[in-house]
């Protein structure tokens, strides 16, 4: 039988954590993976969705710190989020149902770490980075680094994370979250690609491009970058995305199928953000708006 507690404070819940239990704030994973028979419910479990210290998105010189109870609706609906960070609230637009983004918080969501998670590669894009916090103190790990394979990260057991932070985007960057869509709700990414780009006047002068759900983690794809630097040459960054993906065949889609799409989506998520880039308008979720 799992046993269950409520935290109120950080304190409570890393004393939790440290005598072996799972935190859970919205349970959009955890209790739905259990009802679906994926993974049995953990011998203890602390419910977290009680401590106010993690909740709430603060802006810090041009960038955000989010703090891990964080919804996804709260996300899309955050006007610096949309305007500066709109990878991001592309990404937070398209997760589950209304229910599951009303419920379902970035802590949850990065720590769960399926590699077809909608907001990894946008933070990831974007240099964020995590706190864990721990009894003993608190590191920062980048997104990046966090994720160590499927539904595995690299933090300790009596880690918690507390908060995500994103510096601010350079001038003139526009960014876009694009993934294949079978249909508009409760999806899971098959394929999904993140494009972040940098502009002054016609020239590129940085680029950031990561795969989801094309890999056993989401990652970066330096040769994707490599091909926009300067003046970009759109189809071979697709191309080259597409080259970088690694991915598996399951009941969703084949290898062939998303290696294909990969390169698609890539065109479709670097275009959106090259447009945003130079002002245009894409409106959000870029996944409903690109073809």
């Amino acid at each position: 039988m799992t046993s269950f507690a409520t935290a109120t404070t950080v304190e409570d819940a890393l004393e939790a954590l440290a005598a072996g239990a799972r935190p859970v704030a919205g349970g959009t994973d955890l209790v739905v993976g259990a009802r679906q028979g994926k993974a049995p419910l953990p011998d203890s479990i602390v419910a977290i969705h009680r401590v106010d210290a993690l909740r709430g998105i603060e802006e810090t010189n041009g960038g955000l710190r989010l703090g891990a109870l964080t919804t996804h609706a709260e996300l899309v609906a955050h006007p610096v989020v949309r305007a500066r960070f709109t990878a991001l609230a592309d990404a937070a637009a398209i997760v589950g149902s209304h229910a599951t983004r009303a419920q379902g918080t970035i802590g949850g969501n990065l720590m769960n770490a399926s590699p077809a998670m909608e907001t990894g590669g946008p933070l990831m894009c974007f240099d964020a980075t995590v706190a864990l916090r721990s009894a003993t103190g608190t590191r920062s790990i980048a997104v990046a680094d966090l994720f160590s394979g499927p539904g595995t990260t690299v933090a300790e057991p009596g880690e918690l994370l507390v908060f995500v932070d994103a510096p601010a985007p350079t001038q003139a960057t526009g960014s876009a979250y694009v993934r294949l869509e079978y249909r508009r709700q409760m999806e899971i990414a098959v394929v999904g690609v993140t494009a972040a780009v940098t502009l002054d006047g016609d020239t590129v002068t940085g680029a950031r491009v990561a795969i989801t759900a094309l890999a056993p983690t989401i990652r970066r794809a330096p040769e994707a970058e490599a091909a926009l630097d300067g003046t970009p040459d759109v189809a071979a960054a697709a191309r080259a995305a597409a080259e970088a993906s690694a991915p598996i065949s399951d009941v969703r889609a084949s290898e062939g199928y998303r290696t294909a799409m990969a390169e698609v989506i890539a065109r479709r998520a670097i275009e959106a953000a090259l447009t945003r880039a130079r002002g245009g308008t894409v409106p959000i979720p870029a996944s409903g708006s690109t073809s």
